[in-house]
């Protein structure tokens, strides 16, 4: 059997393996990166760039039907799902394409084939061995469903839904996740009876409480049907639709029901613990430098507990190819990481939540501050509601930024600087903030937590 020698070889060419090959390679090491499917993973062909497209046209369709609104008479004829494929699938060709090209421009390896772990040093790809001083394990995520519901037919994960080529009338989802809120948002916009059910007792249960309630009350505004703090209990389906059975005995009917329980992640088979590599749960716990028990071995993105976004995975991959390198570089923290949901509106956040902050420093050593976006000129414009919610230690920094409302997730950009640096209020109430923009929100919010609220209530 062929051997070939490399500095790393990586399992998986997602966010978080080709960032590895991307990087590595610049540091000039020897780089072989194995993909099974497409180079760009799900992020790409399945999950954030054709669900963020959808949810782009779907910001297009209301804004046609508002659009009187605003002074201009359009008309919304209906949605024709092969152009808005055809539209989606152009966005990701682009990527995909690019993608391809930088990989072959810094001579990594690219190997395609479904490979698995042989040993601590060696990838095996379709007879072929693929030999690493280190290897990084980047096999990512698959849509997860729930103990005997099956899928298929009518019973859809996310990649069936983004599959779909007509705009179906009643749709259930099941999990008012990110995952759950954004298809249900698309669907809405698309003119769909949309029924979220989630045993949590709120919408997007990960976010703070604040804007769980906002967010609540604007779905409930848009007509989307919600029932929280429910348990399913099964699904049937024939011809013409699908039966929801929840645990109060209610049955819900739709075209289609969509699962969106979650990502589990893809370590079965691919002999991670025949090598010697811990899994728990199917997940593969790391140290803080993200190398797993075995010291040639690192994991990343996806398959290593924690937050479970794109750019968390594209962020590990830099991490350790600068790891392997000799850089030493700083670790990724999770709780540092920004968190956006692309429904309407959409929620950005980084940092702790109010209740997490009073978990840790102390229920008495945390202030909050709202912002509303009443006050903001560039939201009224636009005709969004919403907020910019601070938490801070009190007397110290801010440790979290909430912001929830049309586009707010453009923002949480300078909110990540804000809470990675540790700034105070007071710093960034000295930072001048371009006007009319949304971001003046973030400026008018540090201005009142500073104590001199100028277009807010003290």
């Amino acid at each position: 059997m062929a051997e070939q020698e490399y500095d790393v070889v990586i399992l998986g060419g997602g966010s978080g393996g080709y960032a590895a090959a991307l990087r590595g390679a610049e540091l000039g090491l020897q780089v072989a990166l194995v993909e099974k499917d497409k180079l760009g993973g799900t992020c790409l062909h399945r999950g954030c760039i054709p669900t963020k497209a959808l949810l782009h046209a779907a910001e297009i369709a209301d804004a046609t039907r508002e659009s009187e609104t605003f002074g201009v008479r359009a008309t919304l004829e209906g949605i024709d799902v092969p152009a808005v494929t055809k539209y989606r699938e152009g966005v990701v060709g682009k990527l995909y394409k690019g993608l391809q090209g930088l990989v072959k421009s810094r001579k990594i390896t690219y190997v395609e084939g479904t490979g698995r772990l042989a040993d601590a040093h060696t990838v095996e790809v379709d007879g072929q061995r693929l030999r690493g001083k280190h290897v990084v394990l980047a096999t990512g995520s698959y849509a997860r469903t729930l103990p005997g519901l099956e899928i298929g037919g009518r019973i859809l994960t996310s990649d069936g839904a983004l599959a779909l080529d007509h705009v179906p009338d009643k749709v259930v989802v099941l999990g008012g996740g990110v995952i759950g809120v954004e298809f249900a948002s698309v669907w809405r916009s698309f003119g769909v009876d949309v029924t979220i059910v989630e045993a949590l007792p709120r919408l997007v249960a990960a976010e703070d409480e604040a804007v769980s309630k906002v967010f609540e009350r604007a779905y409930r505004k848009r007509g989307i049907t919600f029932k929280t703090g429910v348990r399913f209990t099964g699904a049937t389906q024939d011809d013409d639709g699908v039966t929801v059975t929840l645990e109060s005995g209610e049955e819900l009917r739709a075209d289609y029901l969509l699962v969106a329980v979650g990502r589990g992640p893809v370590t079965e088979g691919l002999g991670y613990e025949e090598a010697g590599v811990t899994v728990d749960r199917g997940f593969v716990p790391t140290d803080e430098r993200l190398r797993t028990g075995v010291d040639s071995v690192f994991a990343v993105g996806d398959i290593v507990p924690g937050l479970q976004l794109a750019h968390r995975g594209f962020a590990h991959g830099i991490f350790v190819a600068e790891e392997i390198a000799g850089l030493n570089p700083a670790p990724v923290v999770d709780v540092m990481i920004p968190r956006v949901t692309y429904s309407d509106p959409e929620i950005g956040s980084v940092g702790y939540t109010e209740a997490q902050a009073k978990e840790k420093f102390g229920a008495d050593r945390v202030e909050t501050y709202e912002y509303n976006l009443g006050g903001n000129g560039r939201s009224q414009i636009i005709g969004t509601a919403g907020f910019v919610k601070l938490v801070r230690e009190k007397d110290g920094p801010v440790v979290g930024v909430h912001t929830i409302g049309a586009r707010m997730g453009e923002q949480i950009g300078e909110g990540q600087l804000i809470v990675s640096w540790e700034a105070y209020p007071e710093d960034v109430a000295a930072l001048v903030h371009a006007h009319p923009t949304q971001n003046e929100a973030m400026g008018e919010a540090h201005l009142a937590l500073a104590g001199k609220p100028l277009h807010a209530h003290s």
